[in-house]
């Protein structure tokens, strides 16, 4: 009898807990570096292509039908700058809602952040676009001159069947390396790890959340930038700074999705979903409470696939209007070129497509010197008519153009350090004449750094010996007027803003000039971004002939003529 009354009242216990514990599922899907990607087209090329928002909204309609307003949509920035959706919303319709926040509010966006490509827009653009999106925008560590705040809300809280989820939004603060001041005027980006050490016990205490977020707008692999900036630290953060139980990277434009253990030991779900929408971070929470305290906590994530799924009906009926206001831009004839014109000479010696972009430089600046890169790994522009959609492969990004005062000397040092994360040291003629690394998937080569940091240079005629260390390689013969180059003189040199700033640190490794001194060495900026120069120029002239300007060449030339062949079918067959 005694032992039936003790099964009884453990039986009654089991059933008096399970009678006063729950079950709460969330589901959260994070978009990043989406650059515009809103529709299944690509208005640069006229073509379909995969990813886009039409294809996350058929998955977040998909799973809504599981977990309903338990369901929570973030985006982790650079949404405003790539394609022209993004760009004719920006500059040229400005009247109109902004397609960004018009779409966000439609698929049910809960929370947002800032990237470096949204403030590259400038403030009268991403001003806009915030006030307009129906959910906050975050940046912690964006902070007003003015008054040492926030100039955006810093973090979000969430509330779901009791549950308090807290996002804590963050960019990467190296923006002051590619941007002119005038795109964040009044502001100043703070060290991330710094600010979430500063707003983590501020979210601990105060709001006493369940769940924890980072939305960091940067990478995983940590580095130091300009000797003063961290960059892509959000691995650093989870491991240093216990509370986070999910961050949500972004920036870099890898895919990762992992857990790593932080200073405590309590695990760390990072999700990154790279960009263009082809892919988005998935991540399932079930939390288990007693009464309203949470008393077992299970965290999984993966990367979902959107390139398989059809386009969402529904949002290419209610996007209709904005997709044909885009088209009918992007289609206008702007002139003619008499060549087709290709980034793929670019790596092995003086081009058409890149001496195109020198000599709109040195034109519209009058400068002596001319420092351009291939911003696109592989664009073509075809001989014909040529429109809007082509000069945005033609020239990617929405750079100001600059003219800066450099010596001979930091000239020089300028283009070794390009040249030295270009070009290979060739011991035999059978080398790479290229810095290459196979590809992780096997399926061929790629740089081993960057391309848009392979300048070259025009108003000069130099030599680049790949048989020579870096640091040795570059020997300027003269001016390309056949004035003798000096080192010790000063020269006045047209770049893109992004170069200017120091990004890809040519100007600041290379030429050796300090990143707080780089402002001091600008003489002009322009206005507008340099895309929007090219469409004059072209229009002023409507028929033009792009052609090497044939100012440098890589050497030995019995070396470098064969082995640029083996390296160009590595690259592109």
């Amino acid at each position: 009898m005694r032992r039936i009354s003790c099964i009884f009242l453990l039986l009654w216990a089991f059933l008096s807990l399970s009678a006063a514990t729950r079950e709460v599922k969330l589901k959260l899907i994070e978009t990043s570096d989406i650059h515009g990607n809103f529709f299944p087209y690509n208005f640069i090329t006229q073509q379909d292509w995969k990813g886009s928002f039409a294809r996350v909204h058929s998955y977040a309609q998909q799973e809504r039908q599981t977990y309903g307003h338990n369901l929570l949509l973030m985006d982790n920035g650079d949404i405003l700058q790539g394609q022209p959706s993004a760009y004719y919303y920006n500059f040229m319709d400005t009247v109109s809602t902004h397609i960004t926040a018009t779409m966000m509010n439609y698929m049910g966006f809960v929370v947002g952040n800032m990237g470096n490509h949204d403030v590259e827009a400038g403030h009268a653009v991403y001003d806009r676009w915030i006030s307009q999106c129906q959910f906050p925008v975050l940046g912690a560590n964006i902070i007003q001159v003015s008054d040492e705040q926030p100039y955006l809300k810093p973090y979000e809280i969430i509330e779901r069947e009791g549950v308090k989820i807290a996002v804590l939004g963050m960019i990467t603060p190296a923006i002051p390396t590619w941007l002119p001041e005038t795109l964040w005027k009044g502001l100043y980006f703070a060290d991330m790890e710094q600010t979430a050490r500063k707003w983590m016990p501020i979210i601990q205490e105060k709001e006493k959340p369940d769940i924890i977020i980072g939305l960091f707008h940067a990478g995983k692999e940590a580095r130091t930038v300009a000797g003063k900036y961290r960059e892509d630290a959000s691995a650093e953060i989870a491991e240093r700074i216990p509370g986070f139980d999910i961050i949500m990277m972004g920036h870099d434009h890898r895919r990762f999705c992992g857990k790593i253990a932080n200073a405590q030991g309590d695990s760390v779900l990072l999700i990154n979903p790279a960009n263009n929408g082809r892919t988005v971070g998935d991540v399932e929470i079930t939390l288990t409470l007693d009464g309203d305290k949470v008393i077992r906590k299970s965290i999984q994530g993966k990367l979902a696939d959107m390139d398989k799924l059809e386009p969402s009906p529904d949002f290419m009926k209610q996007f209709a209007p904005q997709y044909q206001a885009v088209e009918a831009f992007v289609s206008e004839k702007v002139g003619t070129f008499t060549e087709t014109i290709s980034t793929r000479p670019a790596y092995f010696g003086p081009s058409a497509f890149i001496d195109f972009i020198h000599s709109l430089q040195l034109d519209l600046t009058g400068a002596d010197i001319s420092f351009a890169a291939p911003l696109s790994f592989d664009a073509v522009i075809k001989e014909g008519d040529i429109h809007i959609s082509d000069m945005f492969n033609l020239y990617k990004y929405e750079n100001m153009l600059y003219t800066m005062e450099l010596t001979g000397k930091e000239i020089k040092g300028f283009l070794e350090e390009s040249y030295a994360i270009w070009t290979n040291q060739m011991k035999s003629a059978d080398d790479h004449v290229l810095l290459l690394t196979e590809r992780k998937d096997g399926n061929g080569y790629t740089f081993t750094n960057p391309s848009f940091n392979f300048d070259s240079a025009a108003g000069i005629i130099y030599t680049v010996d790949v048989t020579k260390p870096a640091g040795q390689k570059v020997c300027i013969q003269s001016l390309a007027n056949g004035e003798p180059f000096d080192l010790n003189r000063t020269y006045r040199v047209a770049l893109n803003s992004y170069r200017g700033n120091g990004g890809g640190e040519l100007l600041t490794k290379g030429a050796g000039i300090p990143q707080d001194q780089l402002k001091d060495r600008i003489i002009s900026a322009t206005e507008k971004d340099l895309r929007y120069y090219m469409i004059q120029y072209i229009r002023e002239k409507k028929t033009l002939s792009p052609q090497p300007l044939n100012q440098w060449k890589m050497i030995p030339e019995d070396w470098t003529e064969k082995a640029a062949e083996r390296d160009a079918r590595l690259l592109f067959d």
